[in-house]
C-alpha cells in the first residue's frame, strides 16, 4: 500500500498552466490539486509531506528514445536497464521508451521478447517498447498488428546502416501501409544510407580517418534528402510519420512544409544537436569520437533554426536518443577508422537540466520545456493524460525542480555508466531535487531511495495527435 503524500507550497508547471498549488497523492495517482493556503488543501493529511516553497512541482520526464544494452558496432551500449533508468531518475525522467530490435531473419516477438527479459526486474522506473523492425516481410508484417494491439504501437525503420537495420523504400512502403490500417506510428531514422556508405569509402582512402570527417560524410543535405523521401512515402502510404533526431536545418525546412500542407508528420530533436556541434568532433586528438553519433552533430549555426522549430511546434519532442559508449575500450574501436566508433551519446540524465537552461537563456518557455520533454512525447506515443502531466488520476510521477540551484555536470557526479560526460564543465542553473514514481520516493532530497523492479512495463495506446 503506497503512502498517502502531500506536496506543498510549490509551482505547478504542466504544458498547459501554471499555478500554486498543493498536490494530494494517493495509492500512487494524483488524487487532487488545490491552491495553495486554501482550507481545501489545508485540510489534507498525509503521512508524507513535502515542502516545495520556492520550487517548481513538474511532471516526471518522458524519454521516448533511448537505447539500453543496444548491440551495435561490434559491442554494447554501457547502460542497463539498470544502471540507465536510475541515472533517468536522477535527472528527472521517470519514464522511458526503449527499442527492441528485431534480427534480420527473426521474427519481432523473438526480439520483443529479448527485451523484455532484460528489463523486467530490473528498472527504477516506468519503461515501454518501440519497435525496431530490420526485416520487411509478410509475417512481420502481420506481426505488426499483433504488436499494437498489445501496446507496442511505433515501430522505427531506417534508411541508413545498409546490412544492419536498413530498409529499402519498397519495405518502408510497405510497413507505413501496414500502420496506416493498423494504428501504428512509424519513427525514421532519416538520413541516405547508401550514398553515405560511398561517402564513407572515398573519405578513408583519402586517409580522412579522425572522428570529425564522421559528420563530414552525413552530409546535412542527405538528412534532407531521406526526410523528404519519408515525408512522400508516409504520404503515398496515408500514414503518419516521426522522424527521429532531427539535426539538420535543411531536414526541419521539410518537415515544416509537410505540417504547412497538413499532413501527419512529427519531429524530434536531441540535447546534442542544440548544445553541441561539429566544433566537439573536432576535437584534439581522439576527443572527438566521445561525440560520433548519428544523425551527426551539425555546425552551430544549425542551432538556430533547431530552436525555432521548437518555439513554432515544427519540432514537437526532445528526446535523447541514449546510447552511451564507453571512450576507454568502446569508442576507440575507431582510432584510425572514424567509421568503427560506435554510435551514439549519453544524455538520459542532462536532458531535463539541459532544456531548464534554454528556459534560463530565454530559448524556450516553462511550459514549452513541459510540453516537449513531457507531454507531447506521452501524447504521441499513447501514454498521455497517465504519464507526462499533473492532473487528477494521472501517475503520481512528480518532480520537485530546484531553478536556482547550480550544478556542474561531469562524469565524476553523474550516474550513467559511462566514463565520460558529452557535457563536461557545462554550468546549468535548475537541479532535480526529489522524484515520485507512481507515489514513491526514488530520488529524496538528492539521495538514490529507489531500487531495481520498481519501474513497470508500460503498454501504450496509439498515437494521439491523428487526425
Amino acid at each position: 500500500m503506497s503512502t498517502r503524500t502531500v506536496i506543498r507550497g510549490g509551482l505547478v508547471v504542466t504544458a498547459s498552466d501554471e499555478i500554486h498549488a498543493d498536490v494530494l497523492i494517493e495509492d500512487g495517482r494524483i488524487a487532487a490539486l488545490a491552491a495553495s493556503g486554501t482550507p481545501a488543501a489545508g485540510a489534507w493529511t498525509a503521512e508524507r509531506v513535502i515542502d516545495a516553497t520556492g520550487k517548481y512541482v513538474i511532471p516526471g520526464g518522458v524519454d521516448v528514445h533511448t537505447h539500453m544494452e543496444l548491440p551495435f558496432g561490434g559491442t554494447s551500449a554501457s547502460d542497463t536497464f539498470e544502471t540507465g533508468t536510475r541515472a533517468a531518475a536522477w535527472g528527472g525522467t521517470t519514464t522511458i521508451v526503449d527499442f527492441a530490435v528485431q534480427s534480420v531473419g527473426r521474427s519481432l516477438r523473438d526480439g520483443l521478447d529479448a527485451w523484455h527479459a532484460k528489463a523486467e526486474g530490473n528498472c527504477a522506473i516506468d519503461y515501454g517498447f518501440h519497435m525496431i523492425v530490420s526485416d520487411v516481410n509478410q509475417d512481420t508484417l502481420k506481426e505488426m498488428d499483433l504488436l499494437v494491439e498489445e501496446g507496442v504501437t511505433s515501430f522505427k525503420q531506417f534508411m541508413a546502416y545498409p546490412g544492419v537495420f536498413y530498409s529499402d523504400d519498397g519495405q518502408i512502403l510497405r510497413a507505413m501501409q501496414r500502420s496506416a490500417d493498423n494504428g501504428g506510428l512509424i519513427m525514421m531514422h532519416a538520413e541516405n544510407g547508401i550514398a553515405i556508405d560511398v561517402l564513407v569509402e572515398q573519405a578513408l582512402a583519402r586517409g580522412e580517418t579522425d572522428p570529425r570527417y564522421h559528420g563530414e560524410v552525413r552530409k546535412a543535405l542527405l538528412e534532407a534528402e531521406a526526410t523528404h523521401r519519408a515525408i512522400k512515402l508516409a504520404q503515398v502510404a496515408g500514414a503518419p510519420l516521426y522522424v527521429v533526431h532531427v539535426s539538420a536545418m535543411e531536414a526541419v525546412v521539410e518537415l515544416a512544409r509537410a505540417r504547412d500542407e497538413g499532413l501527419n508528420v512529427f519531429g524530434e530533436t536531441c540535447p546534442q544537436y542544440l548544445f553541441l556541434s561539429t566544433d566537439n568532433l573536432a576535437e584534439p586528438g581522439f576527443e572527438g569520437s566521445k561525440y560520433v553519433c548519428s544523425t551527426p552533430l551539425r555546425p552551430k549555426e544549425h542551432q538556430a533554426k533547431l530552436w525555432q522549430g521548437l518555439r513554432t511546434n515544427d519540432l514537437q519532442v526532445v528526446s535523447t536518443d541514449h546510447c552511451p559508449f564507453c571512450f576507454v575500450g568502446q569508442k576507440e574501436l575507431g582510432r584510425g577508422d572514424f567509421s568503427k566508433i560506435p554510435n551514439g551519446l549519453p544524455g538520459v540524465e542532462n536532458r531535463m537540466d539541459l532544456l531548464h537552461q534554454a528556459v534560463v537563456d530565454g530559448h524556450i518557455s516553462r511550459r514549452r520545456w513541459i510540453e516537449i520533454a513531457c507531454a507531447t512525447p506521452a501524447r504521441m506515443f499513447g501514454m498521455y493524460p497517465k504519464k507526462g502531466t499533473i492532473a487528477p488520476g494521472a501517475d503520481a510521477d512528480v518532480v520537485i525542480y530546484d531553478p536556482h540551484a547550480e550544478q556542474v555536470v561531469s562524469a565524476e557526479t553523474h550516474h550513467m555508466n559511462v566514463d565520460y560526460s558529452a557535457y563536461e564543465g557545462r554550468r546549468l542553473t535548475g537541479r532535480v531535487e526529489t522524484v515520485l514514481s507512481r507515489g514513491e520516493l526514488v530520488i529524496t532530497e538528492r539521495e538514490y531511495t529507489g531500487h531495481a523492479g520498481h519501474g513497470a512495463y508500460t503498454p501504450r495506446s496509439t498515437c494521439q495527435y491523428l487526425n
